[in-house]
């Protein structure tokens, strides 16, 4: 671990720097799920003894996952509203316990680590909220906002908080003579920063960014993105960043993450995503891309309604709105399986080199196009 210089901050660390430590995963993901159990009240308590069931009916909002995240890469965790994709982001942030599956970060089980491993664990990992107005206490500066986590984890000194802030707003773009306002007075991009802000102020390795930049304007999003950017660059941050929108993830991930009903459906470098992807859903979201040029293209979206996650139908989750289901498809749900190897990611060069997998009953029937 670097030392702390004289203001208490960690020196940056480069993209090349980290991609040294990338022979092995900094998060895994193993098997994860999680299943809300639905509330019910006495009239609900009593249809069910009248009808034989005892057990609630649960919502399964991650089903068996399994990722790994390397360090100093940007994975983009695509879905609808529905997938699973924030509840993901959740449990990897340790906001929410799964209900089973396991969750390694540097090689060891998160559910294990006691004492410091469990303070590095839950300080090298923050999250960025979608709503940047809603996930800022309203009673607080900004000073304090920024500032007293550091303080209270002991990163920084009581009597070095102003300067910390201010080193940190001008990293990312804001006015330090702004640091004593609230957060109702500022504007929507500006809040982003500053949440973007107090995540950095605890020196993470792996920031979880949930709709980061789903609730502000074009122009603003476009800022905002390059802010990432050019944190990457210059911490060497790594980046799972969850969003709706495939266009903004092809600006900053490598890989990309397709999720369908708290599955993941198809894995691969972006480039792949974009030009070669295999999944019916992954083609049908890049076909849904709105483009410069419209005069003659005709959208056609996807069929259907994402079914319920209490009673997802059976085989592959995605055949009801499917446009080439066949039979098979209804009644065997696909795995994820290999289709071909990827370069590595465009700044990572010794990143080991990604794979394309699918998880569709095409993956037996139509063989993937060579690179």
């Amino acid at each position: 671990m670097n030392a702390p210089n004289a203001m208490g901050s960690v020196p940056s660390q480069g993209v090349d720097d980290v991609a040294s430590q990338s022979g092995s995963s900094m998060l895994s993901l193993r098997d994860l799920h999680l299943n809300y159990i639905q509330p019910v009240d006495m009239f609900e308590r009593l249809g069910m003894l009248v009808k034989g069931r005892r057990a609630p009916r649960s919502v399964q909002a991650v089903a068996g996952v399994d990722l790994d995240i390397r360090a100093g890469e940007v994975i983009g965790i695509v879905g609808e509203s529905g997938c699973g994709k924030s509840t993901l982001g959740r449990m990897i942030s340790g906001i929410l316990p799964p209900t089973s599956g396991e969750i390694f970060y540097r090689g060891q089980a998160i559910s294990g680590l006691v004492g410091a491993a469990r303070r590095d664990y839950e300080l090298g990992v923050q999250m960025i909220f979608q709503d940047p107005y809603s996930s800022l206490n309203p009673r607080m500066r900004v000073i304090d906002i920024i500032g007293e986590a550091p303080v209270v984890h002991g990163m920084v000194k009581r009597t070095r908080k102003e300067e910390y802030v201010v080193q940190l707003m001008q990293q990312v773009g804001l006015d330090p003579a702004y640091r004593f306002r609230y957060p109702h007075q500022f504007s929507g991009g500006q809040r982003q920063r500053i949440g973007v802000a107090r995540a950095l102020a605890l020196k993470p390795s792996l920031i979880v960014c949930d709709e980061a930049v789903a609730a502000l304007d074009v122009s603003i999003q476009a800022q905002v993105l390059n802010l990432f950017i050019q944190l990457r660059q210059e911490l060497g941050l790594t980046y799972l960043f969850i969003s709706h929108n495939l266009g903004v993830v092809s600006h900053i991930a490598d890989r990309v993450v397709i999720m369908y009903l708290g599955r993941i459906v198809e894995i691969a470098d972006t480039e792949t995503i974009f030009s070669r992807a295999h999944h019916p859903y992954t083609q049908a979201l890049i076909k849904e891309l709105p483009g410069l040029r419209t005069d003659q293209r005709q959208f056609d979206p996807i069929k259907g309604e994402l079914p319920s996650p209490i009673a997802p139908p059976p085989g592959c989750p995605f055949h009801p709105r499917c446009p080439k289901v066949m039979d098979r498809c209804r009644v065997e749900r696909p795995l994820l399986k290999t289709l071909g190897q990827d370069g590595p990611a465009p700044g990572l060069p010794d990143i080991s080199l990604s794979l394309h997998q699918s998880a569709c009953h095409l993956n037996d029937v139509i063989p993937l196009e060579p690179k």
